[in-house]
């Protein structure tokens, strides 16, 4: 016996992480102390001897509180549990521990505790290093496995807002478990091949692959984002991916709608009619109509496919026509967009025209990307040879190269590095910003490998050491910088993560031209566009994007003062139209106060709060803030006189009144 209790303190001394043995009833005091412990703390086990608990005199001011709840929970009953909390070393030295602690009680009554602490300073300092990712710097963080189908084992908060995962409710489905099994269900099936060939490459060569990917959110929308992938190995000795990512979404559509207007805009000089065809929405809208009013309209209007489809051409194409035209549009929505750069094919077709005469018109489609085409159409004017539409055919398509590599090559200078006290760890760089630097791109990958001085990191790039300084204490700067390939002067904006008090010296800093294009635009005051459409369903855009109403009846309040074109409504009159078959009441009064109030701020969230005028409870709509479909038929004008086919309001049966007005007019 006396030698397995020898061998036990043996292993206890130097085979088991800090180890003691504690007196759990008042004062708390240690029994033994293990060699290991001492090891791991700097002090003797004499240092931890006496009448009081001389462990608790190690344990950091901050979280004492910690501790102390820690040995509260262990005198309450026998059980095992865990707590984190930091020592301070004999050194000085501060280290993180989690300490295992199981009590028990003795035969002579005595509650004792057993306690295993364990170094997790490492780990911790790597948690306190990715907080910028979280806090400071809006970037989404990704760890996953190296399998052929990688698992995702970490994703921070900003990459969950990102893909938009939902919380979880009782009887759903938890999609983010869901996902993480998987992480090709994050990525489009267009862009698989890719994602699965950047990752072959960054395990066989072991560098980071950066660029543009298109991620799949959980509610079937895409996300655009910049960001790059590399491998490491992990606490457990495990290889794994990690990836950072930044959202790009808002500056992509950006960049892609200003292309798409300078080819619209030539494509206008061509053609009549061009719409827009977007299957990942599912949508169809006619971006320019030229002087048809009845297209004119419609104009970014978002209409569902197939309907919209069918409905022109019904409507428009003459009968002998329809089923011929039917049949290349759904050829080409069928493919959806996939089939290789080919020359686009034309149909020739018959159809009425604004003014109601039958014209002969040819139409073709452009690929613009991966999930959108542009259905371009215009009159044909006398006979026209066909070595002329060879010619332009020939252009159009040169044309539409052109703005693929436009709208697919979405670059975007940035640059990111780590500083350890007075240097610098650079982690990645692309070629748009080397030149900032002074820094050849291999000549940055070996410096990934090293610390290097910030004054020697910076001596090239004619940045001054207290500028430097001065964003590490501030968290953001700008700097200017020449640029030779184009002659002229550019801003960089660099933003730094926040300095911890406790843990890791490390900051992280990433680096993005500024667009100063972009700036100034931002800076201009643009007033938005509030087109109401009341022929047919109601509905209201603010630039393009129709409102998503929350609550039905702020929707039919506001649909009321339209209807009324800019007279005022009282509280009475409103509670009467909305609330039709109940009688008038305080709680009807105390209902159309929140409906009002929920009007109020959805037009106050789009930025059109001013196009709705309240004076003493009672509320009109100015009229001269919108465009209106019912306001430009009563105008009397020609070109509108085609707007109205019959229905209007159809939502509500109120609105009965005012169709009477326009049947009989």
């Amino acid at each position: 016996m006396n030698h397995i209790i020898e061998n036990a303190t043996e292993i206890l001394d130097h085979y088991v992480g800090g180890f003691r043995q504690y007196i759990l009833q008042e004062p708390v005091r240690s029994e033994f102390v293990s060699r290991n412990l001492c090891d791991l703390t700097g002090y003797e086990k004499e240092d931890f001897e006496g009448a009081s608990d001389a462990f608790a005199r190690i344990v950091h001011l901050s979280d004492q509180p910690i501790y102390q709840q820690l040995l509260t929970r262990l005198k309450q009953r026998e059980q095992t549990i865990a707590a984190q909390y930091r020592i301070r070393k004999k050194d000085g030295t501060v280290i993180y521990v989690n300490d295992a602690a199981t009590s028990r009680r003795l035969d002579d009554g005595r509650l004792v505790g057993y306690s295993v602490l364990t170094d997790i300073t490492p780990i911790k300092t790597e948690n306190n290093n990715l907080r910028f990712l979280n806090e400071t710097v809006p970037c989404g963080f990704l760890k996953y496995t190296c399998d052929k189908n990688p698992r995702v084992t970490y994703i921070n908060e900003q990459m969950i807002k990102m893909l938009r995962f939902p919380e979880v409710k009782d009887g759903e489905s938890d999609y983010l478990e869901l996902y993480k099994e998987n992480i090709y269900l994050n990525v489009p099936m267009e862009e698989r091949r890719r994602f699965a060939r950047y990752l072959e490459r960054v395990y066989a060569q072991g560098v980071p692959v950066a660029g543009t990917m298109t991620l799949l959110r959980c509610d079937g929308s895409k996300a655009y984002v910049f960001g790059w992938v590399t491998k490491c190995v992990n606490e457990a000795g495990e290889e794994e991916f990690q990836s950072v990512c930044m959202d790009i979404t808002e500056k992509y559509h950006l960049k892609r709608e200003k292309e798409t207007q300078r080819y619209l805009k030539a494509l206008t000089e061509v053609y009549d009619k061009i719409f827009e065809y977007d299957y990942s929405n599912h949508t169809v809208k006619c971006l320019y109509g030229k002087n048809s009013p009845m297209f004119k309209w419609l104009e970014n209007v978002p209409m569902q496919l197939e309907e919209a489809t069918k409905g022109w051409i019904e409507q428009l194409v003459v009968e002998k026509d329809r089923a011929r035209v039917k049949a290349f549009v759904d050829e080409h929505v069928a493919k959806n967009n996939r089939e290789a750069d080919t020359p686009p094919r034309q149909i020739e077709y018959e159809a009425f025209s604004s003014n109601g005469k039958i014209k002969t018109y040819t139409s073709l489609f452009l690929k613009i990307d991966a999930t959108t085409s542009l259905f371009c159409c215009r009159r044909k004017v006398g006979a026209e040879s066909s070595e002329r539409l060879r010619k332009e055919n020939d252009a159009l398509k040169n044309a539409n190269e052109n703005m693929q590599g436009l709208v697919m090559h979405f670059t975007d200078g940035i640059a990111a590095f780590e500083v350890v006290d007075d240097s610098v760890v650079p982690l990645y760089i692309n070629d748009n910003v080397c030149e900032f630097f002074g820094i050849e791109k291999e000549e940055w990958l070996q410096m990934m490998k090293k610390k290097t001085s910030i004054r020697t990191f910076v001596a090239r790039s004619g940045l001054a050491y207290e500028e430097i300084e001065a964003l590490l204490e501030n968290g953001e700067a700008e700097f200017t910088y020449y640029d030779l390939s184009t002659n002229t002067e550019k801003q960089v904006k660099a933003v730094c993560s926040q300095k911890f008090s406790e843990g890791a010296s490390s900051r992280y800093v990433m680096l993005y031209k500024v667009d100063e294009e972009e700036r100034r635009e931002e800076g201009e005051c643009v007033g938005n566009k509030v087109e109401i459409r009341t022929f047919g369903y109601f509905d209201v855009f603010v630039n393009g994007k129709p409102i998503a109403f929350r609550n039905e009846k702020s929707k039919e309040l506001f649909a009321l003062l339209v209807d009324r074109r800019g007279g005022f409504v009282t509280s009475e009159e409103a509670i009467g139209f909305l609330w039709e078959d109940e009688p008038s009441s305080t709680v009807l009064s105390a209902r159309y106060r929140k409906v009002a109030l929920r009007l109020k701020n959805i037009l106050e969230e789009y930025g059109i709060a001013d196009i709705v005028e309240t004076v003493g409870g009672k509320r009109r709509i100015v009229s001269e803030r919108v465009h209106c479909d019912l306001y430009d038929y009563l105008s009397g004008k020609e070109e509108y006189e085609q707007l109205f086919k019959g229905s209007y309001l159809t939502n509500y049966s109120w609105a009965e009144v005012t169709l009477g007005e326009l049947l009989n007019k």
